[in-house]
């Protein structure tokens, strides 16, 4: 393949490039709750160490959504932390462990304080507040999505991509972009959207299966979740919110509720959606989207959370969304009269 890297582009240090070179196994991790990005990037660097010649284990501690399933290689993930274990025992200093897409150690889940004392622990993602908790760090807040730091990755290295990797690696950048519609889309990251697209990736079938894929009861959950829809701040500030009730309702899950966020943030004058989430009774998830300069990473992070400038959220304990609403509506408000006083 022929390929002109941009001078602007991050890449990661020597370090991290002589070991993916030089190890023979890996053991990949991705956040919780994985979104697009997390697993089209766990699945596409999995194929590329694959062809690469390396052996290669992919772990989550819950399957993989139903709305990833077409993903190619999402059979192949781990659920049983076991064999992960015995995977590294049998690679000895042979092998290394790669997070993606993880902000902070945190984000890796139940075995998160066992995966920091793995040796050749890399991080690998694009969250500005990440603080580089491996022992080799690449963390590129200028590219649009982690997808697009492993592209960058395996031309670095000269690693093969095939058609199954470019399809991994374009989910997961056509996911974190909001279908390039973000702020952290750049010339570089349609550079390497058409360069996946030539290794293979169909747009318009990823589309269709990412964006086009409502099932019935999906449909009447986002009517549900549509009804609860409230403005504030001369209607900049849009909160929705689904309940465990709605889903058993619907006959649907917290899977079904992915790309929600869209419909309210997409309204001409918000600034700031909100979609707040009953995972379990007395904690309640946020999701935050922005548009333009409006910074809600900042808030995110005041509650405990982390992301982005314009897609960020946190976990809240509360027997009511109302009280998250509440607490999160002076930071809110606060951030867009700040922003619109610079402006």
């Amino acid at each position: 393949m022929s390929w002109s890297m941009s001078a602007a582009v991050a890449l990661p240090d020597e370090t991290m490039l002589g070991i993916v070179r030089e190890k023979r196994h890996f053991a990949l991790f991705t956040h919780y709750n994985p979104d697009g990005d997390a697993l089209g990037s766990l699945l596409g660097l999995a194929d590329i160490l694959e062809h690469a010649g390396k052996q290669v284990i992919c772990y989550l501690e819950a399957p993989v959504p139903a709305i990833y399933r077409f993903l190619p290689g999402s059979g192949r993930i781990q659920t049983d932390m076991e064999r992960v274990r015995d995977f590294l025992r049998s690679a000895g200093e042979d092998g290394a462990c790669i997070a993606l897409d993880c902000g902070d150690e945190k984000r890796l889940g139940l075995y998160s304080e066992e995966v920091l004392k793995y040796p050749s622990l890399l991080v690998i993602d694009h969250h500005h507040d990440n603080p580089g908790f491996g022992d080799c760090n690449w963390i590129s807040p200028e590219s649009s999505a982690t997808g697009e730091m492993v592209f960058d990755l395996a031309q670095a290295l000269g690693f093969f991509l095939s058609p199954q990797a470019a399809e991994c690696l374009y989910a997961a950048i056509s996911t974190d972009t909001g279908s390039f519609h973000y702020a952290a889309t750049s010339s570089h990251t349609f550079t390497v959207a058409a360069e996946l697209v030539r290794c293979g990736a169909n747009p318009a079938i990823l589309a269709n299966k990412l964006y086009n894929n409502y099932t019935l009861g999906r449909l009447r959950l986002l009517q549900d979740v549509l009804s609860t829809l409230e403005m504030y701040e001369k209607e900049r500030i849009a909160v929705i919110r689904v309940s465990q009730a709605m889903l058993e309702r619907t006959f649907t899950t917290m899977e079904d509720i992915e790309h929600f966020i869209n419909f309210p943030r997409a309204i001409h004058s918000v600034r700031v959606a909100v979609f707040l989430k009953e995972r379990e009774p007395g904690h309640i998830s946020v999701s935050l989207r922005a548009k333009g300069r409006c910074d809600v990473s900042a808030i995110a992070v005041h509650f405990g959370g982390g992301g982005h400038k314009n897609a960020s959220g946190c976990t809240m304990r509360a027997e009511h969304m109302d009280e998250v609403r509440d607490a999160l509506l002076p930071h809110l408000v606060a951030g867009i009269r700040s922003h619109k006083k610079k402006v």
